[in-house]
């Protein structure tokens, strides 16, 4: 029987596990002491505690890790999303010990895991960039911004998941945030390198999702559209991304599938592009931002849209087993939307509520999935990301499935902290997020005048 080690913890690990079961395959999840008792644990066929709550000290151990699987005689490990998903070490470190990784291989990593690396892969791909520099210093960070043009983007080479961003509109922003954002790329990526990218205002954030055989074979998965974002971070996901002509969706869909090619992409990964279509070209403006080498957050929407599941596939390809997809997917029907339930009160500006989770109630019902990891009783740590869970609905339209997630909503409820149910029930009836094709930068424009008001009105 192949034996799988989930390297992660949360919904994610709760996520494999369950996959595991339906493939017959036992499971073993790596803990930290703060998560012996979670739902993954419990659910797994037994847990190994790899160090204490501090994910410095766990998670983020590539070395921890390996050893756990060597301990516990797995075949193949798992990374879920974060932590050590998207580091090289770890692949390399299992495949000195023969066990697979369901990922992409290390040197696939390296290659887009480096900001400026990928960029130069999506270059050698034929993929559409946008103009940008790497920027050693301020000085050149100030002559690069010449060239580029004002409003650019301060980026961290190393950074991923909408963090080690800064918005520069003109020189003397560049003099303020430099070193800062420097400092921060050090801090939270263990490298200050940073390059400037031209800045689009009203682009959004469409994705398309692959799965590589690594041989060079690629399935494409269709696209999400993920421009919901509050400070880069994404809030609602949906699928088929709206409103793009056909001839957009085909340079999304093929320049996606050339880079993977190109990589000879391993497993499920996305392909991360800027869409901006305020200039009325068919296609519209199109440009590359990144490659995530590993199983997203919102990968349900895919699996729901196109009734596939890529985390089986990821492990039965690791496994040297038939991943069960087809070669090509037929053109979909229906929408799916997703919502990300965080631990955080909107209303105080996302402000984290970690504690004790007294009663928790997820919606149930045709076109309904919750992946989660609460239960009653939870102790929700401080520890680690605030995400609570994902719910996702699949209707025959999009109008339908955006009236489905509010009623989803109405009858989800988590007694004991604070979260972003009323904040996320707010979203999705809003004219804009109705009509579909928001820019990446309309929440962060829009809701601290609505969470503004509303504290204006209680200190009334």
């Amino acid at each position: 029987m192949t034996r799988v080690l989930v390297a992660n913890r949360g919904e994610i690990a709760v996520r494999v596990v369950r996959a595991c079961r339906r493939l017959g395959f036992e499971v073993v999840v790596a803990v930290s002491a703060a998560d012996r008792d979670s739902l993954a644990a419990r659910l797994a066929d037994r847990a190994v505690c790899i160090g204490p709550a501090d994910p410095g000290r766990s998670y983020l151990r590539p070395e921890l890790l390996a050893q756990a699987a060597v301990s516990v005689g797995a075949d193949v490990v798992h990374p879920g999303y974060g932590f050590c998903s998207e580091k090289p070490e770890l692949g390399e470190l299992l495949a000195e010990e023969g066990i697979a990784f369901a990922g992409p291989r290390p040197e696939t990593l390296r290659a887009v895991g480096d900001k400026s690396s990928a960029r130069r892969e999506a270059i050698a791909a034929d993929v559409p960039v946008s103009p940008a520099e790497d920027v050693a210093d301020l000085a050149a960070a100030h002559a690069a911004a010449d060239r580029i043009g004002y409003p650019a983007l301060l980026k961290a080479v190393h950074g991923g998941g909408g963090r080690g961003i800064h918005l520069v509109r003109e020189p003397a922003d560049l003099d303020r945030t430099f070193d800062l954002a420097a400092a921060e790329a050090r801090a939270g990526f263990g490298d200050g390198a940073l390059y400037l990218e031209r800045y689009y205002a009203d682009a959004r954030h469409v994705e398309v999702q692959v799965f590589g055989d690594g041989e060079g074979g690629v399935l494409v998965a269709g696209d999400r559209d993920c421009s919901v974002q509050r400070r880069h971070q994404k809030v609602l996901e949906e699928a088929p991304a709206p409103g793009l002509s056909p001839a957009t969706r085909a340079l999304l869909h093929d320049s996606a599938a050339r880079l993977a090619r190109h990589l000879r992409y391993t497993g499920a990964g996305t392909v991360e592009f800027l869409v901006d279509d305020s200039a009325g070209a068919d296609p519209a403006t199109v440009v590359f931002l990144e490659v995530n080498g590993r199983i997203q957050v919102e990968h349900p929407v895919t699996e729901e849209l196109f009734g596939i599941d890529l985390v089986a596939a990821q492990l039965l390809l690791a496994a040297g087993l038939p991943t069960g997809l087809p070669e090509s997917l037929p053109e979909p029907h229906g929408h799916v939307v997703e919502c990300r339930v965080t631990a955080e009160d909107a209303w105080v500006g996302f402000r984290p509520s970690p504690g004790r989770i007294t009663a928790v109630v997820w919606p149930a019902g045709p076109g309904i999935r919750v992946d989660t990891h609460t239960t009653d009783g939870y102790l929700f740590p401080p520890f680690y990301d605030s995400l609570l869970g994902k719910l996702v609905v699949r209707a025959h339209d999009r109008t339908a499935a955006l009236d489905a997630m509010a009623a989803a909503l109405g009858n989800a409820r988590v007694d004991g902290i604070a979260t972003t149910l009323d904040f996320l029930d707010w979203l999705v009836a809003q004219p804009d997020v109705r009509r579909g094709g928001v820019t990446t930068q309309w929440l962060d424009r829009v809701w601290p005048e609505v969470a503004g008001a509303r504290t204006a009105v209680g200190a009334a």
